[in-house]
């Protein structure tokens, strides 16, 4: 192999050559137009980049054992996504350059093409795990699978990437719920002879402290209320909150029953007791999803201030309702729902219950 020169080895200038539109031509395009383009190849780019960590983080999680070892790698590849991510975040002050007037001189000739025609950007919702009964419709067809074909109705690349990942399964969020489903909770493995009885305890121990937690908080409210506010509504609020957690921690069948209540479990336990040394990767893990969930949102609002900073509330030239379809997203596309809810059951460290076989989680030697 010959010695490789920088620009040979990333390919400059066939990169440098893709910034010509539909004319193919950069030369014929006005600036605002090639830095239009430009920053959209930078987020495919960067959203290839996030589906190949998103796959590795999935496929660690894939395997009937998960190696303490494999989880730092998971954590990694999650932080490294939610990095690419805040990066995609600031390209959003690159197109606020794009004024309406200058904008407007162009967007005739992408109708009706439409950032939702974005294949990876589908491929990364379906490989995180976003519900298709969640979809919000893009416009007056509303299939987004539709959506993705050419405007002649025959197949794309586009539809044809995306099918194949809606084959490719399980999504990052179903391989991590059965890792979180075999996790020993209290020792305690969801085959074990005693599993039942183990959730049993470990959820009847937490609901205790977690009540009295509440009392405790509830005691210092009303100690610290104005005189004339209405203590009754205030108590009702916080038993509210006791009977909203105790039907989280046991579901019913129609939410997944004994097989979510002990996903929820052990989601709770490893917050819980993160100091353990066996529990701290996987709590690093937990947090890094729910970091990239909230730069995922972040983006998605992001995105919709930028729309309405330099076209404001028009009608999308894909068809859909434009901003107001990118602020639903930003309120509904939600995965790890499970892992947000367990920040409002946690306790503190001094009311945390104690468990029977701490000495499971601490380091074992070779």
């Amino acid at each position: 192999m010959k010695a490789p020169n920088y620009w040979d080895y990333i390919h400059v200038e066939e990169l440098l050559g893709l910034q010509g539109g539909l004319e193919n031509d950069e030369a014929q395009l006005a600036n605002d137009e090639v830095m239009f383009i430009t920053v959209h190849q930078i987020y495919e780019l960067w959203f290839k980049l996030m589906l190949r960590e998103l796959t590795s983080i999935r496929n660690c999680f894939k395997g009937e054992k998960v190696a303490e070892q494999e989880l730092s790698s998971a954590a990694r590849g999650v932080r490294r996504v939610v990095v690419i991510l805040q990066r995609c975040i600031d390209h959003f002050q690159v197109m606020e350059t794009l004024t309406t007037r200058e904008y407007m001189a162009f967007r005739d000739k992408l109708m009706p093409a439409s950032g939702f025609q974005s294949a990876q950007m589908r491929q990364i919702e379906i490989l995180l795990g976003l519900d298709e009964a969640e979809r919000i419709p893009l416009g007056p067809g509303g299939n987004y699978l539709d959506a993705l074909r050419s405007h002649d109705k025959s197949r794309s690349s586009a539809l044809d990437r995306v099918e194949k990942q809606l084959e490719d399964r399980p999504s990052l969020k179903n391989a991590v719920e059965e890792w979180l489903y075999r996790t020993p909770i209290d020792g305690v493995g969801a085959n074990d002879s005693e599993a039942s009885e183990g959730l049993d305890a470990f959820l009847d121990s937490y609901l205790a402290a977690h009540s009295g937690e509440v009392d405790r908080a509830l005691g210092l409210a009303l100690e610290r209320i104005l005189p004339d506010a209405d203590q009754g509504v205030l108590r009702q609020r916080y038993e509210a909150e006791k009977a909203s957690v105790k039907a989280f921690l046991n579901p019913g069948d129609d939410e997944g029953g004994e097989r979510r209540r002990r996903i929820r479990a052990s989601i709770l336990f490893i917050h819980t007791y993160r100091e353990l040394p066996l529990l701290a990767w996987p709590r690093e893990v937990l947090d890094g999803l729910v970091e990239l969930e909230q730069t995922f949102t972040i983006f998605r609002q992001r995105h919709a201030r930028m729309v309405e900073r330099v076209i404001g509330r028009r009608t999308g030239t894909g068809g859909s309702t434009g901003v107001d379809y990118l602020d639903q997203t930003a309120l509904t596309y939600r995965v790890f729902r499970d892992l947000w809810a367990v920040r409002t059951i946690q306790v503190r460290l001094e009311a945390t219950p104690p468990l029977r076989n701490p000495e499971f989680y601490g380091f074992r030697n070779a």
